[in-house]
């Protein structure tokens, strides 16, 4: 019976997703391993490291490897590859899709291979542009890490070539697995190097995760018949569809890339700035985990549905807003629990020996400003997708540029006008972060010709003032468990402490959204009474992933 079901269960895991639903929760079973294994890696580095400067160089020098990769790939992948080669497979044109990808694959090598090796000669001079404040020292240690690095992004675009071109055929699972057994990797390296090679392991083992994430992918995109064979033509009419789709959101990618970058400059300037990065990156990690959760896999799996309303406006705005309530009600709780519950959430899962109290305090305050902001983050990969779906690139780009700018117009004026601290860098993000989501919003309004506003302003109304009772009912026994019954400095009472409180807000949260009559808290109560028939649940929906239906 154990093995029945569990060959059960993996074939449903391996098959091919047919509709949203199902391929949401596969894409949130992979996305909830990758950020466990995250946060295992975190936790491990600040285990052997501590808020240190050291670990703070290792941070750092993964920006500007990543920056090329972003540049370069990430905007080939997330609006132009899958939509086209999508297009391609509906059309039975099998041949030509994998030619595509053949040819979009070498095209990104070759210019992934002409800036790497640019930023490997001049690693040194790039660190200290990015990062002038810290020591010659730290950025010589920076700039040998960094052409570590780029060797594993070399490997890793092709792993996320694989995953687009799985994606395409309606394969989550395994692109989701391999991608978190890259952190795996990492962590590997940690553990078997750290001893011999100090932070260098942590380096050595990027190379290791995008060497897994390649070849677990690679049995599957055999069964796909995907050929690599190699080419360099731009004739093709598919290339041409998917230049013209992803410069904009490339274009996008690189300004957000740069407001990145310039943070580490602005951090730099501060006193002791490789502490204060690792705190600001420990707390933009554990803030981006329900983003990525929520706001990733709803989007990701609600695109290929929105591509093919494109043409049925009315369709389109239905499953825009059913998606978009849909993730607004999981994700409000959850961004007021982690800016009521910073400080037990940061000792529970970076609370190691060499992690002292004030890093600490100080990442639970920096953790609670990027809180502010969990759930336009998340939305905007939603609305983002509903532009990518009409063919429109360029007003995501747009807006992006403008909050971009104003994010680090906000950073310089806290850190240079009102010598503010690490956390008002998290403030200016989020800040920016709602402005880009009202904007983006009200655009899309525009673009299709209003959404019912009335009824949707009264829905979310609801769940706000849900959620901010929620955040009374979290803080409260927070406050009076943590003084007259728990010793916190406990791990197994911080654990209780937290739970309880978990369990108390969101309680009442489901209570308070069922008595205002919300539709999506009888659509997860409704799941939830079926859990016992989750394969029958998971392998109904009326928004199929038919990729015959996508048009580009």
């Amino acid at each position: 019976m154990p093995k029945n079901f569990l060959r059960k269960s993996l074939n449903i895991l391996l098959a091919r997703q047919t509709n949203i639903l199902s391929a949401a929760f596969i894409i949130m079973i992979t996305i909830v391993l990758s950020q466990v294994l995250g946060l295992v890696r975190q936790r491990l580095l600040v285990s052997i490291f501590g808020a240190s400067n050291i670990l703070g160089v290792y941070f750092v020098s993964t920006r500007l490897p990543d920056f090329l990769f972003q540049l370069i790939i990430a905007g080939a992948l997330s609006s132009a590859l899958i939509p086209v080669f999508s297009d391609y497979l509906g059309k039975e044109k099998q041949e030509d899709a994998h030619k595509l990808g053949s040819t979009l694959l070498t095209l990104g090598l070759i210019g992934f291979t002409i800036l790497a090796t640019i930023l490997f000669i001049f690693s040194l001079n790039f660190s200290k542009l990015i990062a002038p404040g810290f020591s010659h020292e730290q950025l010589l240690l920076m700039s040998n890490l960094m052409r570590i690095i780029i060797v594993g992004q070399l490997l890793f675009i092709i792993g996320s070539f694989f995953s687009a071109v799985l994606q395409s055929h309606n394969h989550f699972f395994i692109p989701g697995f391999a991608l978190a057994l890259y952190n795996l990797g990492i962590i590997i390296g940690i553990l078997l190097l750290n001893s011999a090679v100090g932070i260098y392991s942590a380096a050595y083992g990027v190379i290791l995760g995008a060497f897994i994430f390649v070849i677990v992918q690679i049995p599957l995109i055999r069964n796909v018949r995907f050929s690599l064979k190699p080419s360099f033509s731009f004739k093709d009419r598919g290339i041409s569809q998917v230049l013209k789709l992803m410069w904009p959101r490339t274009l996008s990618i690189a300004i957000f890339q740069l407001g990145t970058l310039l943070t580490v400059t602005f951090v730099s300037f501060l006193q002791d700035p490789g502490r204060k990065y690792v705190i600001f990156d420990l707390a933009q990690t554990l803030a981006f985990a329900p983003v990525s959760l929520i706001g990733n896999a709803i989007a990701q799996a609600a695109f290929p549905v929105l591509s093919r309303e494109k043409d049925k406006l009315d369709e389109f705005k239905a499953t825009f807003i059913t998606s978009f309530n849909q993730m607004l009600y999981l994700i409000l709780p959850v961004s007021v629990l982690f800016l009521v519950l910073r400080i037990p959430l940061v000792r529970l899962i970076y609370g190691a020996s060499r992690f002292d109290w004030p890093a600490t305090v100080l990442t639970g305050r920096t953790l609670a400003f990027f809180s502010i902001s969990i759930f336009a983050q998340s939305l905007i990969y939603l609305i983002s997708r509903g532009f990518y779906a009409l063919h429109d690139t360029k007003m995501p780009l747009i807006v992006g540029a403008a909050t971009t700018a104003l994010m680090i117009f906000l950073s310089w004026i806290f850190i240079f006008i009102y010598q503010m601290g690490i956390e008002s860098i998290a403030f200016s993000f989020s800040i920016a972060t709602i402005v880009n989501l009202l904007v983006s919003f009200i655009l899309l309004d525009i673009k299709v010709g209003g959404f019912k506003r009335v009824e949707f302003i009264f829905s979310i109304s609801k769940i706000f003032l849900a959620t901010f009772f929620t955040g009374f009912a979290l803080y409260v026994p927070i406050k009076l468990l943590d003084q007259l019954v728990f010793d916190t400095t406990r791990t197994v009472n911080l654990l209780m402490l937290t739970g309880i409180s978990s369990l108390a807000g969101l309680s009442l949260y489901l209570f308070l959204t069922w008595l205002f009559d919300v539709k999506e808290a009888s659509t997860f109560l409704l799941i939830f009474r079926k859990i016992g028939n989750w394969r029958e649940i998971l392998s109904k929906s009326e928004e199929t992933l038919d990729a015959t239906h996508i048009k580009v």
